[in-house]
């Protein structure tokens, strides 16, 4: 929960336009805490630059980011002490603090090369990443402490081949509604006067391939719902899994839909980026939890959420 709540704080700091209220990294103004007065700003800094609000904003951002990155670094010391045998569950913790550190680094030049959009968007893909090995980590927990688990029928195919389909998809569309918010943004520092209509209208193909796969995606939650609420008659917490990409998925084109008849409402957008996050984490829980060696029980454990 952790990582997203961070995706969270990433896309209010987008949002919010504080993703260069600290010019530097990993210091801030020069200081290893923003400046609370223009007198504390380096020679070179112009005070008329500096902007209270936004410098908390992103220094907030980056302690959150090293508050994650502690967790996931416990997690990964847990694995090692308890789990050491097991490498489906030592070999993901490790990833998960290599890749934690490299993406510390990555934040870093991301402010460097000034918000580039292929950075941010490099840097939102590999936190998701990030997030599907967490999640792996906590099922394959519950599958360890469960002991032996029995195997799903072969009618259990479909719905996680459905579910590891639109996973994929769900990935794709982030990467392009990520590619889209990018050249926006170039196209207004290009264009200062140009409306956030008339910028939509200029994207081209990329904001209408955005726009085709939010319906694939839409199409194959509920899919994945329909073939999992006919063939798992005797898995209802998975059945109920499976609703919750699809509710999801309802919600990310409602928000898709309003964000091209509103003119991009930074409000919306922050939601749009964080259900497109919960949307990759939901369908990457009902994949893992379909694979061949869970059960139901582990499931059951994790407490879905809705009822069918």
């Amino acid at each position: 929960m952790a990582t997203f709540f961070l995706i969270g704080i990433g896309g209010f700091v987008r949002a919010a336009g504080a993703g260069l209220g600290c010019p530097d990294w990993p210091r801030c103004f020069g200081r290893w805490m923003p400046p609370t007065d223009v007198s504390q700003l380096p020679a070179h800094i112009d005070p008329a630059q500096f902007n209270f609000t936004l410098a908390w904003i992103e220094y907030v951002n980056r302690l959150a980011g090293v508050a994650v990155g502690l967790l996931i670094l416990g997690v990964g010391l847990v694995a090692w002490q308890v789990h050491r045998q097991r490498r489906n569950i030592l070999w993901p913790a490790v990833g998960c603090m290599l890749l934690v550190a490299f993406q510390g680094w990555f934040g870093g030049q991301v402010v460097a090369y000034e918000l580039d959009p292929r950075f941010v968007t490099v840097h939102l893909v590999l936190a998701l990443i990030l997030a599907g090995l967490l999640l792996h980590l906590v099922v394959a927990g519950f599958d360890a402490e469960g002991g032996s688990l029995p195997r799903p029928s072969a009618t259990d195919v479909w719905p996680r081949r459905l579910a590891v389909c639109a996973l994929g998809i769900a990935l794709v569309q982030t990467l392009l509604g990520a590619l889209v918010r990018g050249s926006l943004e170039i196209l207004f520092q290009s264009y200062p006067g140009l409306s956030r209509g008339e910028a939509l209208d200029q994207l081209g193909p990329i904001d209408e391939l955005h726009k085709a796969m939010g319906v694939l995606t839409l199409l194959m939650c509920g899919a994945l719902y329909a073939v999992a609420h006919m063939r798992l008659e005797d898995r209802p917490a998975l059945r109920r899994w499976a609703q919750v990409p699809a509710w999801i998925a309802i919600t990310q084109f409602a928000a898709g839909q309003g964000l091209a008849s509103q003119g991009l409402p930074p409000l919306l957008q922050l939601l749009h980026l964080i259900g497109g996050s919960l949307l990759f984490g939901s369908l990457a829980l009902v994949a893992l939890l379909l694979a061949p060696s869970r059960a139901p029980e582990v499931a059951k454990a994790i407490s879905p959420p809705m009822s069918a």
